[in-house]
């Protein structure tokens, strides 16, 4: 194989990877082999970072620990009172809320789920904090004092750790919800307030029998985003 052939088989692998990964959004029980989880963490701790400052700080669970921080988060966000370490957006304008109602539009409709159905969506949208039934989660974090590019180099390591998942056959959804529920996230995991929650990323293995698994997004023509 030439220099050429390498580079090519390694654009297309990583093509193939990109395509294939989706959000999951129903999982099996089965637990991921911990020698797996550690492969993938390992892969995903090679993102780049500004000045190498690598500011993610990773809780992973699993079995028991996953079904009481999915107990707590849902209890807290079924109660309405959010609490974010990172402010989210203002507002959704133009065609970033195109995009995002179409996003939502995608997921009801392989759901089933009507429009104007409020409760059904809202049972949903709380599905978020049972982590759609993932045996995993993995909450990442970012030292405060490093602000914006602290969570920037964290979105990195998120593209990077679910990359890795799909190398691995393993399903993932990256989660900014979860985050809102920063007190039953701190309390379960002892999380410093020295630390901002950046997300969730909760993983396993798909039910592929499962519809909202067939909700796939589409992603912006290149002509749209570059100049």
């Amino acid at each position: 194989m030439t220099v050429s052939d390498a580079t090519n088989s390694d654009a297309t692998m990583l093509s193939t990877l990109l395509d294939a990964r989706y959000s999951c959004r129903a999982f099996l029980s089965k637990q991921v082999p911990r020698e797996d989880i550690e492969r993938m963490l390992r892969m995903a701790q090679r993102t780049p970072s500004w000045c190498n400052s690598q500011p993610w700080q990773v809780h992973v669970t699993s079995g028991d620990a996953t079904d009481r921080l999915r107990a707590a988060t849902y209890e807290q966000a079924a109660s309405g009172l959010l609490d974010p370490d990172i402010a989210g957006p203002v507002e959704y304008r133009g065609e970033y809320a195109e995009r995002r109602r179409n996003a939502g539009y995608a997921l009801y409709n392989a759901l089933s789920i009507a429009r104007d159905d409020y409760p059904e969506r809202t049972r949903q949208m709380l599905e978020n904090y049972r982590f759609f039934g993932a045996p995993h989660v993995a909450i990442v974090t970012t030292d405060k004092q490093l602000g914006t590019y602290g969570a920037v180099d964290c979105g990195g390591y998120v593209a990077t750790l679910l990359l890795a998942a799909q190398a691995l056959g393993i399903a993932a959804v990256p989660q900014a919800a979860v985050a809102m529920t920063a007190t039953a996230l701190r309390n379960e995991l002892n999380i410093s307030d020295e630390r901002d929650i950046v997300c969730a990323i909760s993983f396993g293995y798909a039910d592929e029998s499962h519809p909202a698994n067939t909700c796939r997004t589409d992603r912006a023509e290149l002509g749209d985003v570059v100049r």
